[in-house]
């Protein structure tokens, strides 16, 4: 499969891609840090132009994700974590805050944040599940990358032709 314009190394100034992951269940979130850098690296985004964050959950990546985004270093920001029921709390509502939160993060920047934070319905620290985790975070990771590498340079080419910002009677 062909992946025109993928690379937008040159086209954004130099500038950097965030990485920022929870480390609860650390083993398994590696896994998506591993595949992304692995992948991203093929698009031509070398992993010397990846910082990395590790938090300790995925509650605190909003905040760390808006104030990276704000610094104008980063052409993307990418979030991973694995928000699981640990029969305390409502786990889904913490999932979807974070994936709320990232999406507004997104909207009001302009830098654009994709999500790897997965909360499965049941998952249960044994090694079916741990197994099977370890391995989504694989695929997971590597389609972060692609969506990363091609919204970039997506966005990267639209401001290309935008030069200024369209007027609202533009058709």
């Amino acid at each position: 499969m062909s992946h025109p314009h993928l690379s937008a190394v040159n086209s954004n100034h130099g500038k950097r891609i965030a990485f920022i992951q929870a480390c609860w269940h650390k083993e398994i979130v590696d896994q998506c840090r591993i595949a992304f850098t692995e992948e991203i690296a093929k698009l031509g985004w070398p992993a010397d132009s990846i910082d990395f964050f590790e938090l300790p959950g995925a509650f605190e990546i909003p905040l760390h994700a808006k104030v990276l985004a704000k610094t104008g270093k980063y052409a993307g920001v990418v979030a991973s974590a694995l928000v699981v029921d640990g029969g305390i709390y409502r786990h889904d509502f913490v999932a979807q805050s974070v994936v709320s939160a990232l999406m507004q993060v997104q909207l009001e920047t302009e830098v654009p944040v994709f999500s790897a934070v997965l909360t499965p319905h049941h998952f249960h620290s044994h090694g079916e599940h741990q197994a099977f985790f370890h391995e989504h975070f694989l695929v997971k990771g590597r389609e972060a990358a692609h969506a990363c590498a091609t919204t970039i340079a997506k966005l990267a080419e639209v401001r290309a032709v935008e030069g200024a910002k369209p007027s609202l009677n533009a058709a």
